[in-house]
Protein backbone atom coordinates (compact mmCIF):
# COMPACT_ATOMS: atom_id res chain seq x y z
CA UNK A 1 0.00 0.00 0.00
CA UNK A 2 1.37 3.39 -0.98
CA UNK A 3 1.91 6.03 1.67
CA UNK A 4 0.68 8.44 2.73
CA UNK A 5 -2.86 7.12 3.18
CA UNK A 6 -5.25 10.03 2.75
CA UNK A 7 -8.95 10.56 3.48
CA UNK A 8 -9.99 8.55 0.39
CA UNK A 9 -7.95 5.57 1.61
CA UNK A 10 -8.93 5.89 5.27
CA UNK A 11 -12.69 5.78 4.63
CA UNK A 12 -12.18 2.46 2.82
CA UNK A 13 -10.62 1.04 6.01
CA UNK A 14 -12.60 2.63 8.86
CA UNK A 15 -16.40 2.88 9.14
CA UNK A 16 -16.19 6.31 10.82
CA UNK A 17 -17.42 9.43 9.01
CA UNK A 18 -17.65 13.15 9.74
CA UNK A 19 -17.97 14.39 12.44
CA UNK A 20 -16.50 11.30 14.11
CA UNK A 21 -13.54 10.52 11.83
CA UNK A 22 -10.44 11.84 13.58
CA UNK A 23 -7.66 10.66 11.25
CA UNK A 24 -6.54 12.84 8.36
CA UNK A 25 -3.51 10.90 7.14
CA UNK A 26 -1.35 7.84 7.77
CA UNK A 27 2.30 8.69 7.11
CA UNK A 28 4.08 5.53 8.32
CA UNK A 29 2.93 1.94 8.44
CA UNK A 30 4.79 -1.27 9.30
CA UNK A 31 2.16 -3.99 9.04
CA UNK A 32 1.79 -5.85 12.32
CA UNK A 33 4.18 -3.50 14.10
CA UNK A 34 3.54 0.25 14.11
CA UNK A 35 1.65 3.13 12.56
CA UNK A 36 1.91 6.93 12.52
CA UNK A 37 -1.12 9.07 11.77
CA UNK A 38 -2.01 12.76 11.73
CA UNK A 39 -5.03 14.75 12.88
CA UNK A 40 -5.20 18.44 12.00
CA UNK A 41 -7.23 20.19 14.69
CA UNK A 42 -9.26 23.14 13.41
CA UNK A 43 -11.57 25.61 15.13
CA UNK A 44 -14.37 24.21 12.92
CA UNK A 45 -14.51 20.97 14.93
CA UNK A 46 -18.08 20.69 16.27
CA UNK A 47 -16.96 19.81 19.82
CA UNK A 48 -15.31 23.23 20.27
CA UNK A 49 -18.75 24.90 20.50
CA UNK A 50 -19.20 23.44 23.96
CA UNK A 51 -15.66 22.50 25.07
CA UNK A 52 -15.13 25.26 26.10
CA UNK A 53 -16.73 28.47 24.77
CA UNK A 54 -14.03 31.13 24.55
CA UNK A 55 -11.32 28.66 25.60
CA UNK A 56 -11.43 25.75 23.11
CA UNK A 57 -9.62 22.57 24.15
CA UNK A 58 -9.94 19.20 22.38
CA UNK A 59 -11.63 16.74 24.77
CA UNK A 60 -9.19 14.13 26.04
CA UNK A 61 -11.58 11.29 25.26
CA UNK A 62 -11.60 12.38 21.61
CA UNK A 63 -7.80 12.43 21.56
CA UNK A 64 -7.91 8.79 22.74
CA UNK A 65 -10.64 8.01 20.17
CA UNK A 66 -8.41 9.43 17.42
CA UNK A 67 -5.52 7.34 18.73
CA UNK A 68 -7.78 4.27 18.67
CA UNK A 69 -8.79 5.00 15.06
CA UNK A 70 -5.15 5.17 13.99
CA UNK A 71 -4.52 1.89 15.84
CA UNK A 72 -7.58 0.40 14.17
CA UNK A 73 -6.04 1.08 10.79
CA UNK A 74 -2.91 -0.83 11.83
CA UNK A 75 -4.94 -3.80 13.09
CA UNK A 76 -7.30 -3.92 10.09
CA UNK A 77 -4.55 -3.69 7.48
CA UNK A 78 -2.44 -6.27 9.34
CA UNK A 79 -5.15 -8.95 9.33
CA UNK A 80 -4.18 -12.22 7.70
CA UNK A 81 -5.61 -12.78 4.23
CA UNK A 82 -7.84 -15.57 5.57
CA UNK A 83 -9.65 -13.06 7.82
CA UNK A 84 -9.92 -10.43 5.11
CA UNK A 85 -11.79 -12.89 2.92
CA UNK A 86 -14.48 -13.29 5.59
CA UNK A 87 -15.80 -9.83 4.79
CA UNK A 88 -15.64 -6.50 6.55
CA UNK A 89 -14.55 -7.38 10.09
CA UNK A 90 -15.39 -4.67 12.60
CA UNK A 91 -12.83 -3.60 15.18
CA UNK A 92 -13.89 -2.53 18.66
CA UNK A 93 -11.71 -1.02 21.35
CA UNK A 94 -12.49 -2.94 24.52
CA UNK A 95 -10.01 -1.57 27.07
CA UNK A 96 -7.81 1.41 27.80
CA UNK A 97 -5.00 1.30 30.34
CA UNK A 98 -2.41 3.76 31.58
CA UNK A 99 -4.20 6.72 29.99
CA UNK A 100 -2.43 9.98 30.74
CA UNK A 101 -3.13 13.48 29.48
CA UNK A 102 0.05 15.55 29.52
CA UNK A 103 -0.92 18.81 27.80
CA UNK A 104 -4.04 20.33 26.24
CA UNK A 105 -4.63 20.34 22.49
CA UNK A 106 -5.92 23.53 20.87
CA UNK A 107 -7.31 24.59 17.49
CA UNK A 108 -4.44 24.90 15.03
CA UNK A 109 -2.47 22.03 16.55
CA UNK A 110 -1.42 19.06 14.47
CA UNK A 111 -1.46 15.79 16.40
CA UNK A 112 0.97 13.02 15.46
CA UNK A 113 -0.19 9.64 16.73
CA UNK A 114 2.38 6.86 17.09
CA UNK A 115 1.13 3.38 17.97
CA UNK A 116 3.16 0.22 18.40
CA UNK A 117 1.79 -3.31 18.70
CA UNK A 118 2.52 -4.86 22.09
CA UNK A 119 0.56 -8.09 21.53
CA UNK A 120 -1.25 -9.12 18.41
CA UNK A 121 -3.37 -12.01 17.36
CA UNK A 122 -6.01 -12.77 14.79
CA UNK A 123 -8.72 -11.33 17.07
CA UNK A 124 -7.12 -9.35 19.93
CA UNK A 125 -4.56 -6.55 19.71
CA UNK A 126 -2.85 -4.52 22.42
CA UNK A 127 -1.13 -1.32 21.39
CA UNK A 128 0.86 1.37 23.11
CA UNK A 129 0.21 4.83 21.76
CA UNK A 130 1.07 8.46 22.19
CA UNK A 131 -0.33 11.68 20.81
CA UNK A 132 2.27 14.35 20.20
CA UNK A 133 2.01 18.05 19.38
CA UNK A 134 5.21 19.87 18.42
CA UNK A 135 7.21 16.76 19.40
CA UNK A 136 5.84 16.89 22.97
CA UNK A 137 3.62 14.15 24.38
CA UNK A 138 0.06 15.42 24.84
CA UNK A 139 -1.51 12.05 25.72
CA UNK A 140 -0.55 8.40 26.00
CA UNK A 141 -2.40 5.14 26.51
CA UNK A 142 -2.40 1.40 26.08
CA UNK A 143 -5.38 0.24 24.00
CA UNK A 144 -6.89 -3.20 23.54
CA UNK A 145 -8.90 -3.96 20.41
CA UNK A 146 -11.04 -6.92 19.42
CA UNK A 147 -11.70 -7.79 15.80
CA UNK A 148 -15.15 -9.35 15.34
Amino acid sequence: MDLPLTYKDIIKILPHRHPFLFVDMITELELGERVVGIKNVTINEPFFMGHFPGKPIMPGVLVIEAMAQVGGILAKLSQPESMKKKGDNAIYFVAMDKVRFRKPIFPGDQIHFELTAMRKGSRIWKMKGKAMVNKKVAAEAELVAAIK
